[in-house]
């Protein structure tokens, strides 16, 4: 990520921030560390700088096709809002279309432009799910976020095999037999 005119500043909290935890930052190892961690922190949160529902718009297309669309496996990486700590893992969608479709790539692009923002992973799902029900009014949207928190694995009770599930559905998924072949099909290696 380039430096702009915030990078300096940010760079020089770190610098504080590092020197209170006891470390000498003109050190060789941690000379350049907080333009580093300052550059870092500006694309982990560099969503903030995008309109998610606009890069949905942009590749937006009319097509006569209401069967379930699915992009599963999709990685995501974010930050807990609570430790600043990552936590990723894997995020599944899927729109029942209603008179419009959405190029397959969009649909990252969105769990990226909310992820890369300081989070919650439920906020996320239903963040997801909002932009996507909204923009393109499908006859239904489903989202499930599948992640490990470092905030449970490298501090607090330490459990290292934890995963976090949250899911969100809208319409036609929130029936029971829908809802069921999208959960069936997520799970399944079709590939």
């Amino acid at each position: 990520m380039q430096q702009n005119e915030d990078t300096p500043f940010i760079a020089e909290r770190y610098k504080d921030i590092i020197s209170s935890l006891g470390e000498d930052v003109s050190r060789e190892g941690l000379a350049k560390t907080p333009l580093r961690a300052a550059k870092a922190m500006q694309f982990l949160t560099s969503g903030y700088n995008d309109a998610p529902a606009d890069i949905l718009r942009s590749a937006m297309f009319k097509e006569d096709y209401n069967e379930m669309v699915i992009v599963k496996d999709i990685e995501l990486y974010s930050l807990c809002e609570h430790h600043l700590l990552p936590f990723f893992g894997k995020a599944h969608v899927a729109y029942i279309p209603n008179g419009y479709i959405v190029g397959l790539s969009k649909i990252p692009r969105v769990i990226d432009a909310f992820a890369r923002r300081l989070q919650v992973q439920e906020r996320l799902t239903h963040e997801v799910l909002t932009c996507i029900q909204e923009t393109l009014n499908p006859l239904g949207v489903a989202v499930v976020i599948e992640a490990s928190h470092m905030c449970m694995m490298m501090r607090g009770v330490e459990k290292q095999n934890s995963v976090t599930t949250t899911s969100a559905f809208t319409g036609e998924f929130s029936r029971a037999e829908t809802r069921l072949e999208f959960l069936n099909l997520i799970r399944s290696n079709l590939h």
